[in-house]
């Protein structure tokens, strides 16, 4: 039996926020062999049950694993036919003993997982790593996005913040990811969790800007010893 010691089709950053009636997602359709931006199709995020979504960075074979391991639940759930379905904060739950049991055989699923989701009239929205490191925060980011786009948030987020100005915010923060990140494409998909339910958009790409002064000339001001 071979075991993956090292991710290598890999998704890069997963932007998320609460804001006033749900829970919103954002994250590019690349995945990465190596250096090669091999696959541009692929979604990272994906609907689970009624109430919840899942996005993912890192290794794609692994995040499908999990996706194996949740449809099983989503069955399970519907065989019942008791009407109810997996809760987020219980995914959030569930994901973290899975990652932390394959932690200890030696053999991680390779992810860091953005668990957001709307139930019981409160928005929910939670990470977890690939060594089981779990926590809930108002807004999250994974891979180059924890560098690049929590400090936005940080500064931009606000409580009770509508739905415009969260997209406005996921957006923004990702087209900083575009710019600096290396392993993220102008394709992204938008996602919701609410009340009425779950709902994840079509691939779109968005406007950009490349004639800043340290896009232009990299170099400016190196002269004086300064730098970009």
């Amino acid at each position: 039996m071979q075991r993956t010691t090292y991710p290598v089709v890999t998704g890069s950053s997963v932007l998320a926020v609460k804001y006033d009636g749900g829970v919103m997602m954002m994250c590019d359709t690349l995945a990465s062999y190596g250096s090669l931006a091999r696959f541009k199709t692929m979604s990272r995020v994906k609907a689970v049950g009624k109430h919840s979504l899942l996005g993912a960075g890192g290794e794609m074979s692994d995040f499908q694993q999990i996706m194996e391991y949740l449809k099983e639940i989503e069955v399970d759930d519907f065989n019942a036919d008791d009407g109810l379905s997996l809760q987020p904060s219980e995914l959030h739950t569930y994901l973290t003993r899975v990652l932390y049991n394959r932690r200890n055989k030696m053999n991680p699923l390779y992810n860091t997982l953005v668990i957001a989701g709307f139930a019981a009239g409160e928005s929910y929205l939670g990470t977890v790593d690939n060594i089981a490191t779990s926590y809930e925060a108002d807004f999250l980011a994974t891979g180059f996005g924890h560098h690049l786009a929590v400090p936005l948030m940080r500064e931009h987020w606000t409580e009770g913040m509508t739905e415009g100005a969260a997209r406005k915010l996921l957006e923004d923060c990702m087209r900083v990811c575009f710019y600096r990140d290396c392993r993220t494409i102008n394709r992204f998909q938008i996602s919701k969790a609410t009340a009425d339910g779950v709902l994840i958009s079509p691939p779109y790409s968005l406007d950009t800007k490349w004639d800043y002064k340290a896009f232009v000339d990299p170099k400016a001001g190196a002269e004086n010893g300064g730098s970009w």
